[in-house]
């Protein structure tokens, strides 16, 4: 009798777990997102600073920023899709919550601020 529940039980536990669908998240601003910024400090030095955004499909990702091609600062951020908007926000960290608009009529796409300038651009 205990082979005939336990084989129950199985059979169960397998039926329910195949019942579960988890849900696709197929947001268009999923992927990897870049700013590239020039500076310029005098006629012969410069540097290249680099900030990288990589959203994934559970509302979380990944900002990192290269100096010269080095990382120097990264950490996660959440993110948030509300109105055609999208809030990106840094926690644990001094950088500021962002609000950005997915320009898809754009070559290559762009996120833009609330202003209009560009935010980032697809990779």
């Amino acid at each position: 009798m205990k082979k005939l529940f336990s084989l129950l039980f199985i059979v169960l536990i397998i039926t329910v777990s195949n019942c579960t669908d988890i849900p696709e998240n197929n947001d268009p601003i999923l992927g990897i997102w870049t700013r590239t910024d020039f500076i310029s400090e005098d006629s012969k030095s410069s540097s290249t600073t680099k900030e990288e955004w990589i959203f994934n499909d559970v509302y979380l990702g990944r900002y990192q920023r290269y100096t010269d091609n080095t990382l120097t600062f990264y950490t996660d951020f959440k993110w948030s899709n509300e109105n055609d908007s999208y809030t990106i926000t840094y926690t644990g960290t001094d950088i500021e919550e962002v609000t950005v608009s997915l320009e898809v009529s754009n070559e290559p796409e762009t996120l833009a601020l609330e202003n209009g300038a560009v935010f980032a651009t697809r990779e």
